[in-house]
């Protein structure tokens, strides 16, 4: 999944992305508003951290453009605001979840699943997709009895097609939520990791599960 940090204080912003990475998930990063706006408003986010002290433009203002312009991305509000007036009112604006500084990383890790999951409107912590069960806290996957040893970036892939199990993915949607904006992958990336993912977890004696739909992309389950 693709996360956007937008934190102005340094210590805070490169521990944040250096973790989420080690997580798995594709991170862009900034400390201004008026950058942080751009990217929220140019890409495909899956949850947005979101410092409400900002320079250039406050994270009140981002938050009240992202909405206004019916933008779904799932925004996490990053603050050292911590009374009950303050809370309330950046969810009345939209954010999604609150964060009072200082945090327990482990704790926003759980809060940004629980959000992913609410964005892809999954109730269930473990995705079962046939016999294929992935557990995103732990980022372990089985297809029926045996565990599959996958990349960090094969679990991204995969973890996104589950989340989308029963649709047609477009590369164009993978490359947005499982890369991050300065990745310098080549073109065919997502045909090599999708050919990655086969060969992982498919076998003679098994139905395949991922599918490619000519022209339109990927689809994960049990017929396309």
């Amino acid at each position: 999944m693709r996360i956007l940090v937008i934190e102005d204080y340094r210590p805070l912003r490169e521990s944040l992305a250096k973790g989420l990475r080690e997580a798995g998930y594709a991170v862009d990063a900034t400390d201004d508003g008026k950058e942080g706006l751009w990217y929220a408003t140019s890409g495909e986010y899956d949850v947005i951290l979101l410092d409400l002290m900002l320079p250039g433009v406050d994270g009140t203002e981002i938050l009240k453009t992202l909405r206004s312009q019916g933008r779904e991305s799932c925004v996490l509000v990053l603050t050292a605001k911590d009374t009950v007036q303050d809370r309330i009112a950046g969810l009345d604006l939209g954010a999604d979840d609150y964060v009072v500084k200082p945090f327990a990383f482990e704790e926003l890790l759980a809060r940004i699943r629980a959000l992913v999951r609410r964005g892809y409107h999954r109730s269930q912590s473990i995705i079962q997709v046939a016999d294929l069960r992935i557990e995103p806290a732990t980022q372990k996957v089985r297809r029926g009895e045996q565990e599959i040893l996958l990349t960090a970036k094969e679990y991204a892939l995969l973890e996104y097609l589950a989340m989308r199990a029963g649709e047609v993915v477009s590369r164009t949607d993978i490359w947005e939520h499982v890369y991050d904006f300065n990745s310098t992958a080549s073109s065919n990336v997502v045909d090599v990791y999708i050919g990655y993912l086969r060969k992982k977890i498919e076998s003679e004696d098994k139905p395949p599960l991922i599918h490619t739909i000519r022209g339109r992309g990927y689809f994960l389950g049990t017929a396309a």
